[in-house]
């Protein structure tokens, strides 16, 4: 399990799903034990759809690795859906460029099934998921005011090595 806790939001709790995505879960868990996603902020928000966070890099930058996107149209059979809750990893339109970014659900996209490598799934805190998403934002789909993760609290999770792809 996982507790992403948001400054002035509240905790949001994660079982996390090895069985579809455990290159996924596996890196989410390594960056969050690192204190990576500490003092990061949801930087992107669409209220009907998901909540973006987890960019940590000076712009143009990325970590010196990708993983391998764990989803149908890249041949990996990953059947968690993305409805309202589910984790997944972002990515560009490169199939195996996930690297640190993720979002969470705020309503149910099927558009986005077999596309996303979603990892996860909420079992608490949908009151602080609706909280951010209803944030203002701007035409960019950012918010006027940092929505702030405090921390990522990874509670019972083994340690699990996954594969990386080295840029």
């Amino acid at each position: 399990m996982v507790i992403i806790h948001v400054k002035d939001f509240g905790d949001m709790s994660f079982e996390l799903d090895y069985e579809n995505a455990p290159i996924s879960a596996a890196n989410f868990v390594a960056l969050a034990r690192k204190g990576f996603y500490d003092g990061l902020t949801f930087h992107r928000i669409i209220k009907g759809f998901m909540i973006q966070g987890g960019n940590g890099l000076p712009k143009g930058r990325a970590l010196p690795y990708t993983i391998k996107g764990e989803f149908a149209s890249n041949g990996v059979q990953n059947r968690l859906l993305h409805d309202r809750g589910v984790l997944s990893m972002a990515r560009t339109m490169i199939k195996d460029s996930a690297t640190s970014q993720f979002f969470v659900m705020h309503k149910k996209a099927p558009h986005l099934d077999g596309e996303y490598a979603a990892f996860g799934k909420m079992i608490s805190g949908e009151d602080a998921l609706d909280k951010i998403a209803a944030v203002e934002t701007d035409w960019n789909d950012a918010p006027y005011t940092p929505v702030v993760i405090s921390s990522v609290e990874v509670i019972d999770e083994p340690e699990r090595d996954y594969p990386r792809i080295t840029r």
